[in-house]
């Protein structure tokens, strides 16, 4: 790919957390002598009940005789611990059960805390409610609910009975749910009868009934009752929350399980094909999880941490879940949408909690941009974040720079990770008191871990130019197969870079003088404009930096000069005139050259984003080229896509 933009702004760590950082400034080269070392002492961070001797055991997937093999890696195999233990029970024992471990914000206002003890005693409750049910070690249990403080307690319950979990977005539609319940095979649904969206109040029960239909294998369908309304009930199945779990007993004891059980399925995204179910294991993943949620976000006893991903985002399951409460932070969860009711009830939770910690997705950045173009109102006391984050893809530098200003007030280092579901957690991000931080990039890799920005061939790639980028070490939170399908995750990760032993992220990036890393989206986005590979983050980058733009999401379009040709679709900032695409095409040709300069811009109101907030290119390349859109159900607004296309439809000679 092409080099397109060159940022050169830099920020450098703030004195105060240099001074406290919790990594140390020879981090990344003691990790360097001895990676496994290094992941050995991260994972004595954990109670282990038995301790193990073993690091990392690990089968590549090309074996001695050449033949290809899904690879296999073990992480302190001979070890044993329980997730839940280290994740409250242990804090409670250390003398933190009266530590606030949630702050629940409902989206109508209703609010609720549970200390550390509190939650040991609802966790050991809800895990009793399960075993009576029948759910034993191995066992999968599907949880389709919204952010509520009984999300996180059945999923700590699961997984102290070691259990397998794995949460589904309680907004996808019952086809989506239906395949992951019986991909899974899961003997347990738990659902609820419905949930606040944007001021009303949304059926859920029905589509679980629609999931579940004809599935033998589902005994049970627990329902946790939030809205109040009458719901269809399927005696002999169905059990209310409140009556099983109210009943039971407050403790509960542990068991303890090898490292390499296996804790929940991820689900990637469905809507470019049949979704993969990649499974993560016990001790290795929350190893990773919790150094690096210690380490990236300089996590202190007095943090107030928000990420605001819901609960089934894998972001969620390692920095809203495990990661933090792994490390007894403090967290704030929020059931609803940013603009519920107010566009500003995210200021709002964070002067009211004191949120230190403010870690969230490019597209709700860039969505306050477009509210807020001007800076946050007055009248919000933002003054206790310390830190700012930002996941899901790259961030438009612009973008950055106004996040750090306006809610960072201009001093708060911004923790941009790069990590994917397959990784588990985080692989590269700075480190607040370390590193100098670029907008846009995510710095390098973490202390213990490396990646590399490779051509065709897996050779190393000159600054500047773009890439693959790979993984070249195993490491403690990989994704270990897909559910059922260790084929195909084969093909998917290590086919391509085999004789390396690469795991190929399905990622562009290139590296630039400093080895800082810069993302240029999935290599399928890369567009080819007359033998030049631009990458579309790169031009969206140039539009966002205009002050006309709020978001933009690029894709190529068929076309018989060029080959491929570059198409924009906006969202403007503000009312703009009968000129704007004019200047915005003349825009991107100054900043970064007339190659790049879109063919079309089309102004619409929205743009079809994943629910993790990932903007879905591949729907409008399908939009620009006519070609049927197929499954759009775990889009963040599953019509969207048809709008936009009777918009270009409309505009079409």
């Amino acid at each position: 790919m092409h080099e397109l933009l060159v940022e050169t702004r830099a920020y450098a760590p703030p004195a105060h957390l240099a001074a406290a950082s919790n990594v140390a400034p020879d981090a990344w080269a003691r990790a360097a002598e001895d990676p496994e070392a290094f992941w050995v002492e991260a994972a004595r961070r954990l109670d282990w009940d038995t301790p193990f001797t073993r690091g990392l055991d690990w089968t590549p997937a090309l074996a001695d005789d050449g033949t290809l093999r899904p690879p296999r890696a073990e992480w302190f195999a001979d070890g044993t611990l329980n997730v839940a233990v280290n994740c409250v029970d242990r804090h409670v024992d250390a003398g933190l059960g009266d530590k606030v471990a949630f702050h629940w914000e409902g989206e109508p206002g209703d609010t609720r805390s549970l200390t550390f003890a509190e939650l040991q005693r609802e966790v050991a409750k809800a895990a009793n409610a399960l075993a009576e049910l029948g759910i034993r070690r191995g066992d999968r249990v599907v949880v389709y609910l919204p952010v509520l403080l009984e999300t996180v307690i059945v999923t700590l319950a699961i997984a102290r009975l070691g259990a397998i979990h794995s949460l589904v977005f309680g907004g996808f539609s019952a086809e989506a749910l239906r395949f992951r319940v019986a991909d899974t095979g899961a003997k347990l649904l738990v659902t609820t009868d419905g949930q606040f969206r944007r001021g009303k109040a949304v059926p859920v029960k029905d589509n679980a009934d629609a999931a579940v239909a004809g599935l033998d294998h589902v005994e049970h369908v627990l329902v946790v009752r939030r809205t109040g309304d009458d719901i269809a009930w399927t005696e002999g199945r169905d059990v209310w929350w409140h009556e099983l779990v109210g009943r039971q007993p407050e403790t509960h004891a542990a068991e303890s399980f090898p490292a390499e059980t296996p804790l929940f399925i991820i689900y990637t995204s469905g809507t470019t094909g049949k979704p993969k179910g990649l499974v993560h294991t016990s001790g290795g993943y929350l190893t990773q999880a919790s150094w690096t949620h210690w380490a990236a976000f300089d996590a202190k006893p007095d943090d107030v941490h928000w990420c605001t991903a819901d609960l089934a985002w894998v972001t969620a399951h390692t920095y809203e879940l495990y990661g933090p409460l792994s490390n007894a932070t403090t967290q704030v969860i929020y059931e609803g949408t940013p603009d519920a009711p107010r566009r500003t009830r995210h200021f709002e939770i964070i002067e009211k909690y004191g949120v230190t910690v403010y870690y969230t997705a490019p597209t709700l950045v860039r969505t306050l941009m477009t509210w807020f173009p001007d800076g946050v109102p007055g009248g919000f006391d933002l003054s206790s974040i310390r830190l700012l984050g930002s996941v899901g893809e790259a961030i438009n530098p612009e973008a950055w720079v106004w996040f750090r200003d306006n809610v960072g007030a201009g001093t708060a280092p911004i923790v941009d990770t790069w990590w994917q579901s397959e990784t588990g957690a985080s692989i590269m991000a700075p480190i607040p008191g370390l590193s100098t931080i670029k907008p846009g990039s995510a710095t390098r890799a973490l202390p213990g871990l490396r990646t590399l920005v490779v051509d065709e061939q897996g050779h190393e790639m000159p600054p500047g130019a773009g890439g693959y980028l790979v993984i070249p070490d195993p490491f403690p939170s990989l994704a270990r197969t897909v559910w059922g399908d260790p084929q195909r995750y084969l093909d998917s990760y290590w086919r391509r870079f085999a004789d390396r032993g690469y795991f190929f992220s399905g990622d562009g990036a290139k590296v630039d003088a400093d080895g800082d890393i810069w993302l240029l989206g999935r290599v399928d986005d890369v567009i080819n404009v007359s033998g030049h590979r631009l990458s579309t983050i790169e031009i969206e980058s140039a539009l966002v930096a205009h002050p006309l733009v709020g978001e933009a999401g690029v894709t190529g379009a068929d076309d018989a000069v060029t080959g491929e040709a570059i198409v924009a679709f906006v969202i403007p900032s503000r009312e703009v005139g009968p000129d704007a695409v004019h200047e915005l095409r003349a825009h991107v040709a100054t900043v970064i050259g007339p190659i790049a300069k879109p063919r079309d811009i089309h102004l619409v109101p929205e743009l079809p984003k994943t629910r993790s907030g990932k903007i879905m290119r591949r729907l409008l390349r399908d939009i620009v080229d006519g070609r049927p859109l197929g499954d759009t159900t775990s889009l963040q607004n599953p019509d969207g896509p048809a709008r936009i296309a009777e918009h270009v439809a409309r505009l079409a000679p």
